[in-house]
């Protein structure tokens, strides 16, 4: 191997990184070789996204030392991590669907086709569609990115991130945050080869909680746990089992999905659906739900089953059939109206819709009951300091305190938040959509077992998961949707669990 072979593309030397309280980053030291793909894994909290915005140039490091090509260097801001060739791919992505491809991929770069105050449209969307080239998609640049597909703007962003070749001076890195969370198996092998491909260009830094997709994609895996590096291991060496282990300090449990703890359901019924029906999104559903039942729905994207599970949050009012809560017929116009009939969702999209993410702990709680914590207009900040603290003990969640922002919890502990707010404002049903999206596997061990707390407690779940696996395992009945319709019900009680061939067949 020349010496140029053997210097790293990017190397992290001793990375120390403190918040208040908070030791977030503990003697961290990565290399990554030209042309390699090396996975980042950990539980929520581990210290995987501080390592990565210090990377992006978000933050700064208060000790330690980063090398590009060899050399040592710091990134400023994130647009010098962008000059240097750190380019990242977001989980939520940074794309505005307001504009054009061609834009989106040159946002921020428009001097370079632009003379006398004027922009060479042309110009720019002929070197969009080069770097579209790059990733293999067909996308007229002139398109609006409002009207792709998650996936397809997943690889627009790609693309994207790739024009920093003409302005980086040395080899490129481009950091993976999450990219698979929301893609179909086929969209997520699309993706994978298209990394592959660029291995010739870039160095890659894929974080992910799908420990499977990690040794599917990666040469080697690093594994964090409480701020610093506990493993560095070729993914051809190892397995999920011994990932799990190494990230969480204990071997996986064998019952994943407690299916040991799932109780009968109650006889009362607190949801009921006929013929319920929205437009062209789903039609004639009928169900019933129990007390302490989970009621499971599964189906593939456009099967309708985001649709319903809105409706049922207040979010799509439906449009012809029946609904009941508690044997009253409701339809909900807005969601405040479902909260006010004891339905609460805990949306996929937590950062947004279920977190005020610059409040604290605290007001995030009780932010679903304020009414009952409100004395002559003013809120009784002593009763809603015992509610919060009573909350984040029960549900465990790693906080500094409850007056820490939600902005600064990890993922899961974001996830106990959003439980919590329900759970204190009484809710009857809870709405999960995709409640685990996002989470390491000791986190989702932890959501099912807050899941099987309460629905011991006869409250009654309706789930939408990201997987068959998931949906079966916790559930008490599974409906299979697909084209708006329901095609399938299954029992799923402990030891009768369906299998996912038996749900497949009647999904597509």
């Amino acid at each position: 191997m020349s010496p140029a072979a053997a210097t790293p593309a990017l190397s992290l030397a001793g990375i120390e990184k403190r918040f208040p309280g908070v030791h977030a980053l503990k003697d961290v030291s990565i290399d990554i070789m030209p042309g390699e793909v090396v996975g980042l894994i950990g539980e929520n909290g581990a210290g995987k996204s501080t390592l990565m915005k210090i990377l992006s140039g978000v933050y700064q490091p208060d000790g330690g030392e980063i090398r590009l090509g060899g050399q040592p260097t710091r990134f400023m801001n994130a647009a010098d991590a962008n000059l240097q060739g750190i380019g990242m791919v977001f989980q939520e992505q940074s794309l505005l669907t307001n504009l054009s491809v061609g834009e989106n991929i040159y946002l921020g770069t428009e001097a370079a086709f632009t003379r006398f105050g004027m922009i060479d449209w042309k110009a720019l969307n002929a070197a969009a569609s080069r770097q579209l080239e790059k990733v293999e998609v067909d996308v007229d640049p002139r398109a609006r990115t409002a009207d792709l597909d998650f996936a397809t703007r997943q690889m627009v962003e790609l693309a994207k991130t790739l024009t920093l070749e003409d302005q980086a001076a040395g080899h490129l890195v481009i950091l993976l945050d999450e990219p698979t969370s929301v893609l179909e198996r086929a969209e997520i092998e699309i993706l994978f080869s298209r990394v592959r491909a660029l291995k010739s260009r870039a160095s890659f830094i894929f974080v992910s909680h799908r420990l499977d997709e990690v040794l599917e994609l990666s040469d080697r895996i690093y594994v964090m746990k409480d701020g610093a590096v506990v493993a560095d291991l070729p993914a051809a060496d190892a397995n999920v089992t011994q990932l799990h282990q190494l990230m969480v300090g204990r071997s996986l449990q064998a019952e994943y999905y407690r299916e040991g703890l799932q109780k009968p359901f109650q006889d009362e019924v607190v949801v009921e659906a006929e013929a319920l029906s929205l437009g062209h999104d789903y039609r004639d559903v009928s169900f019933s739900l129990h007390a302490g039942e989970i009621l499971g729905i599964a189906g593939v994207i456009g099967s309708g089953r985001e649709e319903l599970t809105r409706t049922l949050a207040g979010f799509a009012p439906h449009d012809r059939g029946k609904l009941r809560i508690g044997g009253k017929e409701v339809r909900f116009r807005t969601p405040a109206e479902a909260v006010d009939n004891g339905m609460g969702y805990i949306p996929r999209e937590r950062r947004v819709e279920g977190l005020v993410l610059f409040l604290s702990v605290a007001a995030n709680i009780t932010l679903g009951n304020l009414r009952s914590l409100t004395r002559n207009g003013l809120i009784d900040n002593r009763e809603e300091r015992r509610l919060a603290t009573r909350w984040v003990d029960r549900l465990n969640v790693k906080t500094p305190s409850i007056d820490a922002l939600c902005l600064n919890l990890s993922g899961g502990n974001q996830q106990k938040v959003v439980l919590a707010k329900w759970l204190n404002a009484k809710a009857k049903v809870l709405i999960l959509d995709h409640p685990t999206r996002g989470l390491d596997v000791g986190a989702k061990e932890e959501v099912y077992e807050l899941v099987r707390a309460v629905t011991a407690e006869g409250v009654a779940v309706v789930l939408t998961s990201d997987t068959l696996e998931e949906t079966i395992g916790l559930s008490h009945t599974v409906l299979v949707m697909r084209d708006g319709a329901i095609t399938h019900r299954a029992d799923a009680r402990p030891g009768g669990k369906p299998t996912q061939v038996e749900l497949i067949e009647h999904m597509v």
